[in-house]
C-alpha cells in the first residue's frame, strides 16, 4: 500500500490531522543532520577531503618544489609552496573539477533514494511527515554537508600549508601578490563560488534521488551528467553555446586571484548554476509530490 498524499494548510496543519499536529515540526533538521553525520559515507568523505592536502604536501616533499619552468609559464600549481594561502588555493584548483563533485552528488543523491532502498520511506511519511517537509529537511541538510565539504578542504589546506610553508601573502600566478589581510577574503570568495557552481550537481542528484530507489544510481547519474557537461565544454566547435553549460564557468573563480578583482565571469557562472539548480530542485519536489510511495 502506498503512503497517502497529504495537503498542507498555510498554518502547517494537515487537513484531517489530529488536534495540535504541526507538519513543520516533524523531522527536525537536527535529527536529520545527526543521522547523516553518523553515516559511514560521511566519515569516509571527510577523511578523503582532509587527507588530500597532506598527500599533496608529501608529493611536493618527494618531487621537489614546483618552479614553473616548464613551458616558461607560471601557473597556480607552480606557486603552491609559496605560502599556506597559495597551498589552499592549489588544493581547490586540483579538486574543483571532480573531487568536490563527489561529496555533493553523494549527499544529495543519497537523500530520498537511500530511504526508499531501506524500505523506510513510507514509514517516515506515515509518522506522519509531510512530503514537502521531508524533502526540505533532507535538502537543507544535504546543502549544509556539501558546504561543510567545500570548507573542510581549503581549511585543512590552509592550516597544513601554513605549517609546511609558512604564512604570507598570496603570490599570484600573473605576478605580484595579495596582502595577507586580503587573502582570507579572496579565498572565502573562491569557496563561495565553488559551492554555487556545484549546485547544478546537487540539483541533478536530488532530482534523480526522487526518481529511483537505488542511491548509487542517483549519485552515479549526477556525476556522469556532470562529466558529460565537462566533455561538451571541451568541444570548441560549440562556440558560444558553451556559455550555457555550468561546466564552462567552473574555474571562473580564478578571476578572484588577480590583483584587481574581476566579477563578470563569476556572476555569469553563478547565474547559470543557480538557474539550473532551481529548475532541478523544483522538478524534484513536483515529482515527489505526485509519486506513489511503495518503498
Amino acid at each position: 500500500m502506498s503512503a497517502p498524499l497529504e495537503t498542507d494548510t498555510p498554518s502547517g496543519v494537515l487537513v484531517g490531522s489530529a488536534p495540535g499536529y504541526r507538519g513543520r515540526h516533524t523531522l527536525p533538521l537536527r535529527v536529520e543532520a545527526v543521522r547523516q553525520l553518523k553515516r559511514r559515507r560521511t566519515l569516509v568523505m571527510a577523511a578523503v577531503l582532509g587527507a588530500l592536502p597532506l598527500v599533496l604536501i608529501a608529493a611536493f616533499a618527494i618531487g621537489g618544489t614546483p618552479d614553473g619552468r616548464e613551458g616558461g609559464r607560471i601557473t597556480l600549481m607552480d606557486t603552491a609552496t609559496a605560502s599556506g594561502a597559495n597551498f589552499a588555493a592549489t588544493c581547490l584548483f586540483v579538486s574543483a573539477g571532480f573531487l568536490l563533485v563527489v561529496p555533493v552528488a553523494l549527499f544529495h543523491g543519497d537523500t530520498v533514494a537511500s530511504e526508499a532502498n531501506w524500505s523506510s520511506l513510507r514509514y517516515l511519511l506515515a509518522a506522519p511527515v509531510p512530503r514537502t517537509r521531508l524533502l526540505w529537511s533532507k535538502l537543507a541538510v544535504a546543502l549544509g554537508f556539501s558546504a561543510a565539504a567545500m570548507l573542510l578542504l581549503p581549511l585543512v589546506g590552509l592550516i597544513s600549508g601554513t605549517i609546511a610553508y609558512g604564512w604570507g601573502p598570496l603570490k599570484l600566478p600573473t605576478g605580484g601578490s595579495l596582502a595577507a589581510g586580503d587573502t582570507l577574503a579572496r579565498i572565502g570568495l573562491v569557496v563561495a563560488f565553488v559551492f554555487v557552481s556545484q549546485l547544478v550537481t546537487a540539483g541533478l542528484a536530488f532530482w534523480l534521488s526522487t526518481n529511483t530507489d537505488a542511491p548509487l544510481g542517483a549519485v552515479g547519474g549526477a556525476v556522469g551528467l556532470t562529466i558529460i557537461g565537462n566533455v561538451l565544454d571541451a568541444v570548441t566547435a560549440l562556440g558560444g553555446w558553451r556559455e550555457v553549460l555550468p561546466a564552462h564557468w567552473q574555474f571562473a573563480w580564478i578571476d578572484a586571484l588577480q590583483p584587481q578583482l574581476e566579477w563578470s565571469g563569476m556572476l555569469k557562472g553563478a547565474s547559470v548554476s543557480v538557474t539550473y539548480a532551481l529548475v532541478l530542485f523544483a522538478l524534484a519536489f513536483r515529482n515527489f509530490a505526485r509519486k506513489d510511495i511503495v518503498s
